[in-house]
């Protein structure tokens, strides 16, 4: 379709952008959480971070949480966490943007010692700049 004012037609369809809230917003928020230098370990190449609840979930252990329940600590949780994302990439090759995996882990509810299964979601989309990036949440987020 021509143009034939020369008037700029990049605006969208929908209007202007009333409101947007970054990644980097929400790892400083704390809605997000960088999994940091063990996401590199563990064979990720891209940034990895986690919905707090699926940290709250799967990762989140205190001292009080091993005295209660049994010994535990955030690194090797996180760890496992990832290992299991990263299985699952390397498995599950051209599954997509999307993928779901499994994970066990013990509750952290003041009194279970056995691991129970949990399943997780991991995305890889766009970050701030258009960038790839990973995030890994519970299956009912987005």
């Amino acid at each position: 379709m021509s143009n034939p004012s020369n008037e700029c037609v990049d605006a969208s369809p929908f209007g202007d952008v009333v409101y947007t809230y970054t990644r980097a917003q929400a790892l400083a928020d704390g809605v997000l959480v960088d999994a940091g230098a063990l996401a590199q370990e563990a064979g990720f190449v891209l940034p990895v971070a986690l919905t707090a609840a699926a940290w709250d979930d799967c990762v989140a252990w205190t001292e009080h949480s091993s005295r209660k329940q049994i010994h535990q600590d955030e690194s090797g949780r996180l760890w496992d966490v990832l290992f299991m994302a990263a299985h699952a990439i390397r498995t599950q090759a051209g599954a997509g943007a999307s993928q779901r995996f499994w994970l066990h882990r013990v509750p952290r509810n003041g009194r279970s010692l056995q691991a129970t299964p949990v399943q997780l979601k991991l995305v890889i989309g766009p970050g701030d700049d258009g960038e790839p990036v990973v995030t890994i949440l519970l299956p009912q987020e987005d």
